[in-house]
């Protein structure tokens, strides 16, 4: 394994920190069950601490039904028996950390599993019993309840109640699931909900996590009166979303993290369009960091990624965070699918499922969006495979499609399971090295036969390669001094089209977005490029390419 520059030690890693998402079950199966492991993660360490990032962010591990991948949490104690063991996550820390890889965990406040032993419980008491108040039973309406308590949908499609059954048979009460009915949502008024989670923090932050990912940390409160919407008061209010309640919550979850010597991190899924809404889970007292979900649904188009980037650094300075910048994660359509596009925006209600897409743009697009994402001040999310340029999946038979959202919109929404696809290792046919050879699965989920110039091996030491492209720029970041720090400025007469800025030490980005070739700045020697066969010598930047200069 190539040497790595360490990255410069300092308490608050997660400022300007590249951290790396590993979907436990798409990324290396190493029993041949087609299903990924913490084994096949271990055996593939030094290929991550190779590729340059700082920390990697895992889905949730946990032992669970794999109603909804792992989201749908029976036991946050124990690992999912199809991953591995405890043991085995203590020891792939343990290891990580010896490489100089730090480890976030997941963790899911607004729901567990219906197969949480505190759900069954709550199941077999009966209604009144004080098992039921850690979730949210409730009678229904109508002359027999037959009618959900109020008219919340589900993110999945569909009602967010489930009605139950007595231990007679009769009809019972409802209870209230904002996603999958497998997951039924608690009640964090209630001490033991609070009392419960702190205790799994202390757990995996003991074993040696060095922070957590926040999965839909806007949800777990909610109004107690369980009001309908107000159709009428435009826009909807959302009686459980971005509540002030729900901010006690990450106030006692940052005082924990920060009671530990060595520095834990609490990084939120912050789905708020309002740049004040959003920066509120980011005070001094909350969480370290958020997901910048606003630049992922952003477009490729310079005007509206520089007010998306002045909007996202101005919330974040209010408060004194550090800003993210993420293109791609396990819920949304890979880059390379979407910059591809005639619209390259992207909304969880528009997917644009087998829009046409150019993938040969898309890749070009997207080398180019990871330099400007690497050039910003703050830290950045990868997601596991765009480091090989993968595109989305979108012709997985239906017969094969595990996403709720799938079944729960009866196909007219397909999911998400198309950027869920295991990772491409090795050989020339499915499934790719993913599993061991001999093994008689299937992966989980079918890879395209196209992926065949795309696995780590036929990328390896290609020097136009988006392996080689990925190594080689966050190596850049890492030993490029302009790069230290959050200065940054926009440079004046730069041209429509294009985002031009500097941070420090005579260091400058540009990222063409014009639709034509744009000159290079003559008092400047080039760093890196996006465009694999660039050639500073002809005084041009071509279109959808970013250059990192510094500056005479």
């Amino acid at each position: 394994m190539a040497e790595q520059p360490a990255p410069a030690p300092h308490a608050q890693w997660w400022r300007d920190a590249v951290i790396y998402q590993v979907y436990p079950r798409s990324f290396a199966d190493s029993d041949g069950d087609g299903i990924g492991d913490l084994t096949g993660v271990r055996d593939r360490l030094p290929y991550l601490a190779e590729l340059g990032v700082d920390a990697l962010w895992f889905s949730p591990w946990y032992a669970s039904p794999q109603a909804d991948a792992g989201y749908d949490v029976a036991d946050y104690r124990r690992i999912d028996p199809a991953f591995g063991t405890l043991a085995q996550a203590e020891a792939l820390i343990a290891e990580a950390h010896e490489l100089g890889l730090k480890i976030v965990v997941d963790v899911v406040p607004n729901h567990v599993s219906d197969r949480h032993a505190w759900f069954q419980e709550a199941l077999a008491a009966g209604p009144g019993a004080e098992a039921r108040e850690l979730f949210w039973f409730r009678a229904g309406r109508g002359a027999g309840g037959e009618l959900p308590p109020n008219d919340w949908q589900s993110v999945f499609g569909g009602p967010a109640w489930t009605r139950t059954a007595n231990p007679d048979g009769s009809p019972g009460e409802w209870y209230l699931h904002l996603f999958a009915p497998e997951q039924p949502d608690l009640n964090w008024n209630n001490p033991k909900v609070r009392e419960e989670h702190e205790s799994v923090l202390r757990f995996w932050f003991d074993r040696g996590a060095d922070g957590v990912r926040i999965d839909s940390a806007t949800m777990p409160a909610k109004d107690p009166a369980l009001p309908d919407f107000d159709h009428d008061a435009p826009p909807v209010p959302h009686p459980y979303i971005d509540r002030d309640d729900v901010h006690g919550i990450y106030r006692a979850w940052r005082a924990l993290a920060d009671s530990y010597q060595r520095p834990r991190a609490l990084i939120g899924e912050v789905w708020l369009a309002d740049p004040g809404r959003f920066a509120n889970y980011l005070r001094p007292d909350e969480m370290h960091s958020a997901f910048n979900f606003d630049y992922l649904n952003c477009p490729w188009d310079a005007a509206d990624l520089r007010r998306v980037i002045d909007a996202t650094l101005a919330a974040h300075a209010s408060v004194g965070a550090p800003a993210s910048w993420v293109l791609s994660n396990h819920d949304v359509t890979r880059h390379v699918t979407r910059y591809g596009r005639a619209d390259t925006s992207f909304g969880m209600a528009l997917r644009q499922h087998a829009t046409p897409t150019d993938l040969d743009l898309g890749t070009r697009r997207a080398r180019a969006a990871l330099l400007l994402d690497l050039a910003l001040p703050g830290g950045c999310y990868l997601y596991q495979g765009e480091e090989l340029g993968l595109w989305e999946v979108e012709d997985i038979p239906d017969a094969q499609r595990q996403d709720p959202i799938f079944h729960r919109t009866g196909g007219t929404d397909i999911g998400r399971d198309g950027c869920r696809v295991p990772l491409p290792w090795s050989g020339d046919r499915p499934p790719f090295g993913f599993s061991p050879e001999g093994a008689t699965a299937q992966p989980w989920l079918p890879q395209p036969e196209q992926w065949a110039g795309h696995t780590a091996q036929a990328q390896e030491g290609r020097p136009d390669s988006m392996l080689t492209f990925y190594r080689t720029a966050l190596r850049a970041r890492r030993t490029e001094p302009g790069l230290r720090g959050e200065a940054f400025g926009w440079l004046p007469d730069s041209g429509a089209g294009v985002l031009a800025f500097a941070r420090g030490d005579g260091f400058t980005c540009l990222a063409n977005l014009s639709g034509t070739a744009v000159p290079l700045p003559a008092d400047a020697d080039v760093v890196l490029a996006s465009a694999p066969h660039f050639d500073p010598a002809a005084g041009e930047l071509p279109d959808d390419t970013t250059v990192w200069l510094r500056r005479h």
